[in-house]
């Protein structure tokens, strides 16, 4: 079995090409950098290299788009292998991708398509994160999705169905909060609901991000983290242990100086937490 991630208490970003210069430049105050795996599962070239100058600095998370730990067909394992070779350049952190699928045998999406929760879903899925945990030799973190639809044949709640996954194939979690708040919105569940029924002694990680708001919300990543989000997160933490919590930007990505200001409010929403429950 892989063995089990410890807790890590930090703050960090989400590594863009728009802030390479300013991370090998300066001294930026995170606490980790996290990038997308699929960008760096190459044999070379400029950014492999500014990787691997960065990880000299700071621990490093790899975060997966394209497992597809739903798909029926099982996992691509020259996927995997590209994956593990990454994981032994890099050692990172930790390796997270999403519950979702993204590709059936014959053609990928390149989206993060909704699972139905369904037991044969739940099946499926446990079945394919046990295979990459066994080949890569580690615990996975799962990320929880943003969703637009649900299936008339769901047996589980979302909530239901990440803790029976936990449970049964020894996997932590990546709660990111504004996907519980997108969902929250779009299906009309309580977002207190919802992270009530995670057993959050399996969080390891948080994501904060900023979406569209409308008649339905979409997970765009594109602005600053909203009031109602801030405001999960500061309950969330008040029932968490030690995790690394990171503001998720990928579109029309600002100055660093406005990524690393939200950063502040996550620690400082952190402290206030920490403070309340001290007391």
């Amino acid at each position: 079995m892989s063995e089990q991630i410890q807790p890590f208490e930090g703050f960090g970003l989400g590594l863009r090409r728009t802030h390479y210069a300013d991370f090998l430049d300066g001294d930026v105050p995170v606490d980790f950098i996290e990038v997308i795996s699929e960008n760096y599962m190459v044999d070379g070239g400029k950014p492999l290299r500014v990787l691997e100058q960065l990880r000299e600095r700071h621990p490093v998370i790899l975060h997966g788009v394209s497992m597809s730990v739903g798909s029926a067909s099982g996992l691509d394992r020259d996927y995997l292998d590209k994956l593990k070779r990454l994981e032994r350049r890099i050692d990172p952190l930790w390796v997270s991708d999403h519950l979702c699928w993204t590709r059936t045998s014959a053609h990928n999406s390149h989206d993060l398509l909704p699972l139905p929760l369904t037991e044969e879903a739940l099946d499926a899925v446990c079945v394919n994160i046990q295979f990459a945990q066994d080949h890569l030799g580690r615990a996975l973190l799962i990320e929880n999705p943003s969703s637009y639809l649900t299936y008339p044949e769901d047996e589980f709640s979302e909530w239901e169905f990440i803790a029976e996954m936990a449970q049964r194939t020894g996997c932590y979690l990546l709660l990111d909060i504004n996907n519980v708040y997108v969902s929250a919105c779009n299906h009309g569940f309580s977002p207190d609901d919802y992270l009530a029924g995670l057993p959050l002694d399996k969080v390891r990680q948080i994501h904060l991000a900023g979406h569209t708001p409308g008649e339905i919300v979409i997970d765009t990543h594109d602005r600053q983290v909203c009031d109602a989000v801030w405001a999960l997160y500061a309950k969330a933490r008040a029932n968490l242990g030690p995790v690394a919590t990171m503001i998720e930007r990928d579109d029309k990505i600002p100055p660093l100086p406005e990524l690393l200001g939200e950063l502040d409010l996550a620690r400082e929403l952190a402290a206030r937490s920490a403070e309340s429950m001290a007391a």
